[in-house]
């Protein structure tokens, strides 16, 4: 039997002895002796302790001089009583439960505290934090990490997520830190930002309400009708994923963390450029886009509707807009009217006509006469002369 077995076996032995220690005692010694497999601990009265390899650290390791040298002062954990002058201790449980208690004090707390990656497993990574603990591979970065290789023997930021005594469980958190880190770049990125403000962005995604568009780190939203003047049927017919394109800032909502943006908008628009080279009095021709109750909407440039009013429709009076129009129509118009601050057009089809001249009214309109076809012809006194004499009439 090598001496680890027989220490093992004396670790498990349940014979109760004399002793001046209980066991759960803290106890504090020097190294006296480094084995391969175990080590010989002096107590303060003399007693000797002695620490298998297997109680000496959380971490993996082979002899017992990688972590301990003579005269090395140690604080351990009695976990047998073998006799009255002998004790089997734990380190590696008395630096647990003190590692479990601190660690719950920092999660409290919400600290940062380091963390050394002792093995790499397929879940993620088993580290050292006074105790053995792990970080699930879902909890090591905001990015999908392929080969967790790369972090093997390196020390890392991390949080506690989780402390478990009872379980022997200890599970902590290095993707939280990212997070923090980006939503704190991210806030920047915002302030950054200013409504009204034309910048250079990315189509980073399409759905079929709008485009996102990444602008310094942020993907803000260009609803549909903000891509184009012109009738958007399909976002994808307008724009592609990694497109470059400018976009105007209409909103920055920091709070919501939210980007409103539009590309239609970062450009002179179809109206900037049909008032710039037009102007009122100018004839153009039009297509007939839309038809409603108050008049007609006449597309005169690509992305440019201005509103014919149905008394400017003809010199007729005109009942319903569709009695003389049709969709598609093609028709002339005369510019009367920019608004500039709502970009609107006012046209007219009358104003291109020639306004009719009125008919004169007739002066001396023929009298009617109305008179009797034979001047013998008998009248009612005539027929009814005695009656009506009797009457008094």
């Amino acid at each position: 039997m090598t001496n680890e077995e027989k220490f093992e076996e004396v670790e498990n032995t349940e014979e109760t002895v004399n002793s001046k220690y209980n066991e759960g005692d803290v106890v504090t010694g020097k190294v006296s002796k480094v084995e391969e497999k175990f080590v010989e601990v002096e107590l303060e009265d003399g007693t000797k302790g002695i620490v298998p390899i297997s109680q000496l650290t959380s971490k993996r390791i082979e002899t017992t001089d990688e972590v301990v040298s003579l005269e090395d002062e140690v604080t351990a954990k009695v976990i047998k009583i073998e006799d009255e002058n002998t004790v089997v201790i734990s380190v590696r449980q008395h630096e647990t439960e003190e590692a479990y208690s601190e660690l719950q004090s920092k999660k409290d707390n919400d600290e940062v505290i380091q963390a050394e990656v002792i093995e790499v497993v397929p879940a993620g990574l088993v580290v050292n934090v006074g105790a053995r603990g792990f970080i699930p591979a879902s909890l090591i970065s905001t990015q999908f990490v392929e080969d967790l290789n790369q972090f093997d023997g390196q020390t890392l930021e991390v949080k506690v997520e989780d402390v478990d005594p009872s379980n022997n469980r200890i599970i902590l958190n290095r993707r939280v830190l990212e997070e923090a880190a980006e939503k704190e770049e991210l806030l920047k990125n915002f302030d950054s930002l200013e409504e009204g403000s034309v910048v250079e962005g990315e189509v980073v995604r399409t759905t079929n309400f709008g485009a996102f568009v990444n602008v310094n780190g942020i993907d803000g939203l260009v609803h549909i009708s903000e891509i184009s003047y012109e009738r958007v049927e399909s976002v994808e017919d307008a724009v592609n994923i990694g497109d470059i394109v400018n976009v105007k800032v209409l909103s920055v909502d920091k709070d919501n963390e939210r980007l409103s943006l539009s590309i239609k908008q970062a450009g002179e628009s179809p109206f900037e450029e049909f008032s710039n080279e037009h102007e009122v009095g100018d004839i153009v021709k039009g297509t007939v886009k839309r038809l409603v109750d108050f008049g007609a909407f006449v597309e005169v440039a690509p992305g440019v509707e201005g509103l014919v009013h149905i008394s400017e429709i003809s010199y007729d009076h005109v009942e319903h807009p569709e009695d003389v129009l049709k969709p598609e129509q093609e028709v002339e118009v005369k510019i009367i009217g920019f608004n500039e601050e709502e970009e609107k057009t006012s046209l007219s089809i009358k104003a291109t006509q020639e306004k009719p001249k009125r008919q004169p009214q007739t002066q001396n309109k023929e009298k009617t006469v109305y008179k009797d076809d034979e001047d013998d012809a008998p009248t009612l006194r005539d027929i009814l002369g005695d009656k009506l004499k009797d009457l008094g009439l």
